[in-house]
């Protein structure tokens, strides 16, 4: 936890109350995004996203599996996260463990919709190649390399920087010569097909403050909240998830305006980082 003198938290709080934070910047206002991808040779894809002083990598690991028997016309998709001690002394141990848990959670919650798949962000039916027979896994791990809070919206951030970097090989599939006979599939060396991202969304956490929320908040204003709520957001300006931490109840037409916010907030916060994808990619080729 950061620990603030009674003088230092009233500066920060009083900063939130006039809009104009100690960093310079408005309540809704993001700090400025880096995207980095193909950082991990050995993955099909990867990135690393830099918000102000917080870091974090994600990679996308591709193997070919089978549809489960209650989804036979779905791909799957697992997200781990892991928090390192040396991005913050509170993650050595449990205290880490705890925390890489609930990150894990509030992005399969965000990105992956209920247990069916309904409302997932992924398009999960994309990752079948036979239904019920063989699909797409997809293991997404991300690592917290450095911490000044905003972990989960970085976190998002990353993968989806992560996914835009994905190429899954052409797939080749010879069909058995009965229905129960699994088919033979010739993955190709050469040939990969992108993965779509236009559908995954950002996540936007709004952290209360006082009486005033802001975004992307760092490890200091965090310290100082009474709750947040973290809406993901696609470019259409669809909600695809909304998980809430913190102790202190919200009254429904708070988190209703606090969605609001979330989706205007999210336009300006995706077209950043699309541009930054968009030339981490080029300076790649």
């Amino acid at each position: 936890m950061v620990g603030l003198s009674e003088g230092e938290k009233q500066f920060l709080r009083g900063g939130i109350e006039q809009d104009l934070r100690s960093d310079g910047r408005t309540r809704h206002q993001f700090r400025s995004v880096y995207v980095e991808t193909g950082v991990i040779p050995q993955a099909n894809g990867s990135a690393r996203v830099r918000l102000g002083a917080t870091e974090v990598i994600a990679s996308i690991k591709a193997e070919l599996g089978k549809p489960s028997l209650l989804h036979p016309d779905k791909g799957k998709v697992s997200i781990f996260v892991d928090c390192s001690p040396t991005a913050a002394a509170i993650y050595g141990g449990k205290g880490g463990e705890e925390l890489s848990m609930e990150l894990s959670v509030a992005l399969e919650r965000c990105l992956l919709g209920g247990k069916s798949g309904a409302g997932a962000a992924i398009d999960l039916s994309s990752l079948v190649l036979v239904e019920g027979k063989v699909c797409w896994d997809l293991y997404i791990d991300a690592l917290v390399v450095s911490s000044d809070g905003n972990l989960l919206d970085s976190l998002a951030a990353a993968i989806k920087a992560a996914l835009s970097n994905t190429g899954l090989p052409k797939v080749n599939v010879v069909l058995g010569a009965s229905p129960e006979e699994q088919p033979e599939v010739d993955v190709s060396d050469e040939e990969f097909l992108q993965f779509d991202t236009s559908t995954v969304p950002a996540i936007i956490t709004l952290t209360k403050v006082g009486k005033h929320y802001i975004v992307d908040a760092t490890s200091e204003e965090e310290s100082q909240m009474n709750s947040a709520v973290s809406v993901s957001v696609n470019r259409n300006g669809q909600i695809c998830g909304l998980t809430k931490r913190g102790g202190a109840g919200l009254d429904p037409s708070v988190i209703l305006d606090m969605v609001s916010v979330a989706k205007h907030v999210s336009q300006q916060f995706t077209s950043d980082l699309d541009s930054e994808i968009a030339a981490a990619e080029a300076s790649d080729e």
